[in-house]
């Protein structure tokens, strides 16, 4: 199926009359810069099929300005290599045959060095086209290029996430960035946010760069209810395991307690007991775990067990969405550097705190259209929609999430029993 050019308002971030030439060199010299600390062999590591090898993000997110920017806008555009459209595909039925993922990480060719002299290629053409491009098609252009750095962004969080989990499981403990460790602190009680219900909007307004799958802004309809001020901490997760949480079915939905026992999960992803205390995998290494800081990578199905021993529940997206409405997406983001959770801070009153960066937060939503949704035409259609079913929504961002990336509306999703990412707990209650 052929590309559609068609401008569309929901990718409209005040850019008609200057292309975001700059903020490219700036997102792609992150992608650079996070690959920096690796050694050649970390390129090319896939510890499981749902990870990727660093070398593959960066020559996928670079495939997709190739080919949905500088192939449709230039005629006379040269792609760097026929068979990289093919090795490089993600999930794109209508643009062509994508290599397995699973396979991935069997590829020691095309080298590191020429995927980065792949980059430089298409940075090449990008950059010379934003300078010199035709006003008629300015606008489209703008919308393509800001949907193509959201998307390196995204791989930019995966590029952590998947290197993380490809030291975790080598016997070395291979360190990706040391940091120091910090004092510690005990975590803030833990307070609720009362929160009226009735009618309220959620889904973005159209005013600056949104995905698609954040629209159309809609009206829905809450009950009274209440939002914990800070996410769930590790103290308060050993609790859960040293009550026999994990040995609890009624705590559990039933897929997930199917889970629980066939992988013998028994604590949070890169946990472990050395000497009766508890240590965790960090991409600064093994480090000994800190009560105060937020817990992570927990499933869907361990956040929504934990809610229930606490006598809570998880909220719901539309609940999550109201809370953060008109607050600036500030927090432990990937600019700090730290590419770990810190502990969060006392919240102020009526006030919640790590709302954005730390972890992403599993909700109750399932991942589904929004009354009216509409996806990006052609090709580029494919991007959110084709996702819509069994998934589960997670909002907020995390400590890999760049913070221009992030915002109140935006809608994360992995299958609940994905435990790799960054995945985190703020409960809710009902209020009667």
């Amino acid at each position: 199926m052929p590309l559609t050019l068609k401008s569309d308002p929901k990718f409209s971030d005040d850019v008609a009359p200057a292309l975001p030439g700059e903020r490219y060199r700036t997102v792609r010299a992150q992608s650079v810069a996070l690959c920096a600390p690796l050694a050649t062999e970390d390129y090319v590591v896939q510890a499981m099929a749902d990870v990727s090898p660093p070398k593959w993000h960066l020559a996928h997110a670079t495939w997709f300005f190739e080919n949905f920017v500088l192939i449709p806008f230039l005629k006379d555009y040269r792609a760097f290599h026929p068979e990289f459209s093919h090795l490089f595909n993600s999930y794109y039925e209508t643009v062509g045959r994508f290599f397995p993922r699973h396979q991935r990480g069997v590829l020691a060719r095309p080298t590191v060095e020429a995927v980065y002299a792949y980059r430089d290629h298409v940075d090449a053409a990008m950059l010379d086209l934003l300078a010199s491009a035709a006003e008629a098609v300015r606008p489209e252009l703008a919308s393509r290029t800001l949907l193509g750095l959201h998307h390196e962004q995204q791989h930019q969080e995966l590029l952590l996430t998947d290197i993380k989990y490809n030291f975790a499981i080598n016997p070395l403990r291979p360190v990706y960035r040391p940091t120091p460790e910090e004092p510690r602190q005990p975590a803030p009680p833990s307070t609720w946010l009362e929160q009226s219900g009735g009618l309220h909007e959620i889904g973005h307004d159209g005013s600056d760069f949104a995905f698609d799958n954040e629209t159309p802004r809609h009206p829905v309809w809450l009950g009274n209810h209440r939002l914990a001020a800070r996410p769930v901490c590790n103290g308060e997760f050993i609790e859960f395991i040293e009550s026999g949480g994990y040995g609890r079915p009624e705590l559990w939905l039933a897929d997930g307690w199917g889970r629980v026992r066939q992988n013998g999960w028994q604590a949070p992803l890169y946990w472990e007991r050395i000497d009766e205390t508890w240590w965790h995998f960090t991409l600064a290494g093994l480090r000994r775990l800190d009560p105060a800081e937020p817990v992570c990578h927990v499933s869907h199905y361990e956040a929504d067990a934990f809610a229930r021993w606490r006598g809570a529940r998880l909220p719901t997206e539309m609940e999550w969405e109201c809370l953060a409405a008109g607050r600036t997406p500030t927090g432990n983001l990937l600019e700090s550097e730290r590419y770990h959770p810190a502990p969060a801070p006392p919240a102020p009153p009526g006030e919640p705190v790590s709302l954005f960066g730390d972890t992403w937060e599993w909700t109750q939503s399932s991942y589904a259209p929004y009354p009216g949704f509409q996806p990006l035409p052609g090709s580029l259609g494919e991007y959110n929609g084709k996702f819509m079913y069994g998934q589960v929504v997670l909002r907020g961002g995390s400590c890999a999430t760049p913070a221009s990336h992030i915002r109140a509306t935006y809608r994360n999703f992995f299958r609940p029993w994905d435990r790799w990412q960054f995945s985190g707990i703020r409960l809710a209650e009902d209020v009667r």
